[in-house]
């Protein structure tokens, strides 16, 4: 995103509105935010931004990983 587009979004449109970090204002990215926020190391917490992506989309967004709601996990393999 160019920084120009990021700046003009409202505060609203991010998972964490004082530092406008992890933008949640398209579906894409709000699943991007959360696949960002499961990765070590990153400065934002999951559950953090799986409330505020839970909070603008409700269910619509899948998550991240077996232990968060997918259907896939280690040992299952899609036919």
């Amino acid at each position: 995103m160019r920084a120009a587009k990021r700046k003009s979004l409202p505060p609203s449109a991010f998972a964490y509105p004082r530092s406008r970090t992890y933008p949640i204002d398209t579906k894409a990215r709000a699943r991007n935010a959360l696949a960002r926020a499961a990765q070590r190391g990153t400065s934002g917490s999951y559950r953090h931004v799986a409330e505020a992506v839970r909070r603008r989309y409700g269910n619509a967004i899948a998550s991240v990983g077996p232990a968060r709601g997918t259907v896939t996990g280690p040992g299952y393999r899609k036919r």
